[in-house]
């Protein structure tokens, strides 16, 4: 059978509003996008994940879509977009549009059309209940919303609550009404038609409810998440739509384990072609939010049981940073590297070796490839993002004496970090716009911006084209065993990728100090040619003699190849 192209891509996500502003307002826009198309070709991607740009009041930067089918007002028109889409076809570049289906806004016409009379026919387009308790006005359940306080939301005009497990301005669509299965799949037949190539399914592991919506357990997620009829719409879906385009779709999978990703993408099932899983950036985090120390063996083991579980039965996807997720660099790498320049970039350089030699399909969020950084916050108010300044409210409202502790928390996890405009050059606004940017810019765009790294032969920029190159068309990578190598070790993450005719060993050393190496010589094989094809440190001194035993610098990475 021929691969699916999918599992040969490598995949660039583009927040649209934080990316490149066209016509100077201080908002990154499609004609941005547009402008970008040769950068996005030289740096050697070959799809974009574009988050959300249709219509939006902006109350979740647009994962809150009032009309499905048009294209927000500030990014642009559907003329812009279907330019882009051409100009990225014309270079190579597959896009995959964001499918936000679990929720609407709440000014989509659907959910006007709901509020009005519990008869009208768009009610069940959403889940409404009577509320609990003598005046009806407590929730009808104990589901607790992701942004924080109760999943439900009172509306007086006919005195019902409304389910919403995010914003109160993103209502729940009712997947159990086949009219609502319908309307997704004209959206997604709408934009396979357009030109899209794929989806990346937002939350789309909630959108089945248990009947009735019943009190569950840790604030209901058992009665969300993983719904008894996700299996069944998924293939609807795929059936009905899907299996007709040359698509691909990646599935935003919360709570997932590898059994269940086995079942969203595994071979024959029509549902889901890959997930996104979330284990392993939440191995320094409580509660997805309250920050804990990075330890390497977490995230080893996080990333081999991933690797080894889902091998011949599922796939997976390799990300490092989107969206929602803070920086890298910031996140994982323990030492304070911000002020060192050339430690940044090994650590930067080492996490992505790290993480793209395993099998699945790998995704570089926007300012990944240059190493961009957390941003420093000195206020509650530098805070936009609707996920933090919920809490802030609830810190305000039930524990005050926690602010400074929440301000150093959110320092680390706020999603305010991922969306800080791209950092193009070290000219005014980082050249993200000629205007006010919508949100600050981290300044250290004068060292760290995309025209520095295309002129540094060691950037990290141009050390993620070497990966790209490496990986394609790569068939070790793409469908070798993963073996684990260095199980026991507290500084090392090194593993092999094994094929009929090469072996991959990767070898990164994830701390700030010299570390031995030994290579098991068992496994090298009489008479093998070693080579080594990738490192972030420039004129290694490589001798095959010597393979078996060196010191690795700090945060050093090196990938041989090992041929028979």
């Amino acid at each position: 059978m021929k691969t699916k192209w999918f599992k040969d891509a490598f995949i660039y996500q583009i927040y649209p509003r934080s990316f490149c502003d066209g016509n100077g307002d201080g908002i990154g826009d499609i004609r941005g996008i547009i402008s970008k198309l040769d950068y996005l070709k030289d740096l050697g991607i070959n799809a974009v994940w574009l988050s959300p740009c249709y219509k939006s009041p902006n109350d979740d930067n647009g994962y809150d879509i009032s009309d499905y089918r048009d294209i927000m007002e500030e990014f642009g028109t559907l003329d812009d977009w279907k330019e882009m889409v051409k100009g990225m076809h014309d270079r190579g570049i597959k896009l995959i549009m964001d499918l936000v289906v679990n929720h609407t806004s709440d000014e989509h016409a659907w959910f006007v059309e709901s509020k009005k009379s519990t008869d009208n026919p768009y009610r069940d387009y959403y889940f409404w209940k009577k509320g609990r308790g003598k005046d009806g006005k407590k929730p009808p359940n104990n589901w607790i919303s992701r942004f924080g306080g109760s999943a439900w939301t009172y509306d007086e005009n006919t005195d019902e609550f409304y389910l919403h497990l995010f914003s109160k301005k993103q209502p729940d669509l009712n997947w159990d009404n086949p009219k609502v299965r319908e309307e997704v799949k004209g959206i997604v037949k709408y934009w396979l038609d357009l030109g899209a190539d794929g989806f990346r399914c937002d939350v789309i592991t909630y959108i089945s409810k248990v009947e009735g919506l019943p009190d569950g357990k840790l604030g209901g997620d058992n009665m969300f998440t993983h719904g008894p009829n996700i299996h069944k719409y998924l293939q609807e879906l795929y059936t009905d739509v899907l299996s007709k385009y040359d698509c691909m779709t990646v599935g935003e999978a919360a709570g997932v384990t590898t059994d269940q990703a086995k079942l969203y993408t595994g071979n024959g099932r029509g549902e889901l072609d890959t997930v996104f899983q979330f284990e392993h950036v939440e191995v320094n985090t409580f509660a997805q939010i309250v920050p804990r120390k990075v330890k390497l063996n977490r995230i080893k083991e996080v990333l081999s049981k991933w690797q080894t579980e889902l091998f011949g039965n599922g796939w997976n996807s390799l990300y490092l940073e989107n969206h929602d997720q803070p920086r890298c660099v910031s996140r994982y790498i323990n030492d304070n590297v911000d002020g060192d320049d050339f430690l940044r970039k090994q650590s930067a350089k080492m996490l992505m070796t790290m993480m793209y030699f395993q099998q699945g399909t790998p995704y570089v969020y926007q300012g990944q490839e240059i190493g961009m950084t957390n941003i420093e916050f000195h206020s509650e108010e530098e805070h936009v993002d609707v996920l933090s300044k919920t809490v802030f409210r609830l810190v305000k409202k039930y524990a005050p004496f926690l602010k400074g502790y929440a301000m150093r928390a959110l320092a680390i996890r706020s999603r305010d970090n991922a969306r800080t405009p791209m950092q193009w050059n070290a000219e005014k606004n980082a050249g993200f716009s000629d205007g006010l940017p919508w949100y600050r810019v981290n300044p250290n765009y004068t060292t760290i911006n995309t025209e520095e790294a295309l002129k540094d032969p060691d950037s990290v920029l141009n050390f993620l084209k070497k990966i790209i190159e490496i990986r394609k068309g790569n068939e070790t990578i793409r469908d070798g065993r993963y073996i684990d190598i260095q199980k026991d070790s507290k500084d090392l993450f090194a593993y092999r990728r094994e094929a009929e005719v090469e072996t991959l060993e990767i070898i990164c050393n994830y701390k700030n100090k010299e570390v031995n190496y030994r290579a098991d010589a068992k496994l090298i094989g009489k008479g093998a040619k070693i080579e080594l094809i990738l490192s972030n440190y420039q004129n290694i001194a490589y001798d095959q003699a010597e393979y078996r035993d060196f010191i690795l610098k700090p945060y050093e990475c090196r990938v041989y190849s090992i041929k028979k």
